[in-house]
């Protein structure tokens, strides 16, 4: 997985390839890492890079996370998924349509397919993190206009996994009454 980091007000490419049992490499710059990390709590994560143990210290923040390295502060943003969760204008064309996961995952399970028509709330991808499997729901109704992953697939924040086109309701139900208006009037 790719992502552009603002660090200290500098954009890093890092590219990331999960591995299985808590493992990945990473090229951040043009510098290899090969890394293994365990969740010691909410906010601490032991990190083994390159055979030298870091603790990390991990608070989300406002737009990014603040992570403390060796007693160093790092404001770290993700400039590609800033782009894609930046407030939008208000509207139907603006609304969220593609669903993602909260965290580095593995596909589960995907019970749709393009052209589906789901509701708010219906579950798209089923999502396997940490021994836990996630739900990613629809973030409101329509159709499903692609879906970008497979069972197996290992997946990571801000990747897209399925889009969804929002259908306008309004739209929708004054059709209904257009026809229910057309329609002649029942005698008995």
């Amino acid at each position: 997985m790719e992502y552009n980091l603002e660090i200290k007000d500098k954009t890093i490419a890092c590219d990331l390839t999960i591995k299985q049992d808590r493992n990945l490499t990473a090229t951040i710059g043009n510098n290899p890492f090969e890394i293994h990390y365990d969740r010691i709590s909410d906010h601490q994560i032991r990190l083994m890079v390159n055979g030298q143990q870091v603790n990390a210290w991990v608070e989300e923040a406002e737009e990014g996370k603040t992570i403390i390295l060796g007693g160093e502060h790092f404001f770290i943003q993700d400039r590609d998924l800033l782009a894609q969760t930046q407030t939008p204008k208000k509207g139907l064309d603006n609304a969220p349509s593609k669903v993602t996961p909260p965290m580095p995952a593995v596909v589960i399970f995907v019970p749709v397919q393009p052209g589906d028509i789901v509701e708010k709330g219906d579950t798209v991808v089923v999502v396997s993190a940490m021994k836990m499997e996630t739900s990613l729901t629809a973030p409101h109704g329509g159709t499903v206009t692609r879906v970008k992953v497979e069972e197996g697939d290992k997946v990571m924040p801000g990747d897209i996994l399925v889009d969804i086109s929002k259908t306008d309701m309004d739209e929708i139900d004054n059709n209904k009454i257009n026809v229910a208006e057309s329609q002649p009037a029942k005698t008995t």
